[in-house]
């Protein structure tokens, strides 16, 4: 052995492997400033513009608008779309991957359980779906949110395609980052569990504010939900099934239903 290989005490990471030192905040703000947080700004800066237009149930917004008025086009630009928004995602899970602790176990997004998931998933859907509608009428009659359109989609054969792979990256992105890794990391911070349930549903209704006031209200209290099972649980799947079910519904209902009845539509 030359003098330049000294041997590695042991527990020690060798010279050639260094260990990544895990900031929790940093990198906690750093995912957020890409993805939901900035999202959130963009929100609250959406919601001002509209109460400065006047009531906002004589206003609308679309969840998932036409992109450019050739189908083509329209159709790469939601892909690429759909698929930049997963990158902090990947991001999200690359951060909380840990030696013998991969990332999608650690927060219950694997497939050991499909069953216990799935179903899992299937009820939260319905405990939170029927309420949510019914506020969302509720709120748009009170003034207090926008109509929302579903989907903006023109009648081509990729809408279908295109807003079931929006409902999954919905699902995905808001599931893993503002549960999953978040809870994660506020955790890392020592935060009060009351506290991490806390900031996850108020983060996760900001970023619907451009909705209206029920909107917000009706994602910080299924935000509650989704934080209570998840740590009662500790697995992030069930959710993501759950959100993709309820956003699935919704989008592929709604452009169906314009199609076939547009005149039930708001």
């Amino acid at each position: 052995m030359s003098r330049l290989e000294e041997p590695t005490a042991p527990g020690t990471a060798s010279p050639a492997e260094p260990v990544r030192r895990v900031r929790p905040g940093v990198e906690l703000l750093l995912v957020l400033g890409v993805s939901l947080g900035a999202s959130a700004v963009y929100a609250v800066v959406q919601l001002a513009d509209a109460l400065s237009r006047g009531p906002l149930n004589a206003q609308s917004t679309t969840l998932n608008p036409r992109l450019n008025d050739r189908a083509v086009f329209d159709l790469i630009y939601q892909l690429l779309g759909i698929g930049f928004d997963l990158v902090p995602v990947l991001l999200a899970l690359y951060l909380l991957a840990a030696p013998g602790v991969p990332a999608l176990r650690r927060i219950g997004l694997d497939g050991r359980r499909p069953a216990a998931d799935l179903g899992g998933g299937v009820l939260l859907a319905l405990a939170i779906g029927v309420p949510g509608l019914g506020l969302y009428l509720a709120a748009v009659h009170l003034g207090l949110d926008l109509k929302v359109a579903a989907s903006g989609l023109d009648p081509h054969w990729y809408a279908i395609p295109v807003l079931v792979l929006s409902a999954l990256r919905a699902a995905l992105q808001e599931e893993v980052i503002v549960v999953g890794f978040l809870f994660t990391r506020l955790d890392d911070l020592r935060w009060k569990p009351w506290a991490v349930l806390v900031a996850s549903a108020l983060l996760r209704g900001s970023y619907h504010l451009y909705q209206g006031f029920g909107g917000f209200i009706g994602n910080a209290v299924m935000g509650m939900v989704f934080g209570l099972v998840y740590r009662r649980f500790g697995r992030v799947a069930p959710l993501v099934v759950a959100h993709f079910l309820l956003d699935f519904v919704s989008f592929v209902g709604y452009d169906l239903l314009r199609s076939v009845a547009p005149h039930l539509l708001p």
